[in-house]
């Protein structure tokens, strides 16, 4: 595997309105555990849609890895142009600088939002170039708008060699406890 997907829930879907949420370390140490071995065996490309929750959480970890591998490459497709255009201007600032920071940047439209056909050809085009997905999903804990790549997912695995990883939310309560228990210590 040479291309990994890497997707999830959005931040409202988790309850996380502004950047200093408490869970936002957690999650992201979560990615970054998932990812190093991944790299290891052979990633070299991590591609993800860039909506802000899952996505931009797991580029600011890419770009962090980039420094330990420097082979390392980031992908953000989105759907449309100018995803950020309406979101406060906070994280307007923080979608600019990770972007920055990618080795590509693209959007499957060029054009501003015109429906829901924009996010299922981004899907599409980003299921047909990554060799597997790492997705935060986890149907006991919230359903949203990861249930539907799961579920497209599910479908390419049977059909031939996709990969899937799932994180599920016990794996970032289980890191918030050790450090929570390394802090009493």
């Amino acid at each position: 595997m040479t291309t990994l997907l890497v997707t999830g829930y959005r931040a409202h879907e988790l309850g996380i309105f502004d950047s200093k949420h408490q869970g936002i370390p957690y999650i992201k140490k979560a990615l970054k555990n998932r990812l190093i071995p991944l790299i290891e065996e052979g990633v070299e490309w991590i591609i993800t849609p860039g909506q802000y929750g899952v996505d931009l959480w797991a580029c600011e970890v890419v770009l962090e890895l980039k420094q330990q591998y420097p082979g390392l490459k980031l992908g953000i497709i989105t759907a449309h142009a100018a995803p950020e255009e309406k979101w406060k201007e906070e994280k307007q600032e923080e979608y600019r600088r990770i972007i920055a920071g990618a080795d590509y940047y693209g959007a499957v439209s060029n054009a501003p939002y015109d429906g829901s056909w924009q996010f299922r050809a981004r899907d599409d085009l980003l299921l047909r170039k990554s060799d597997g997905i790492l997705l935060f999903y986890d149907e006991d804990a919230a359903e949203g708008s990861p249930k539907f790549l799961k579920e497209r997912v599910q479908k390419l695995q049977e059909e031939g060699n996709y990969s899937l990883y799932l994180m599920h939310a016990e794996e970032i309560q289980n890191i918030a406890d050790e450090e929570s228990q390394r802090g009493y210590e």
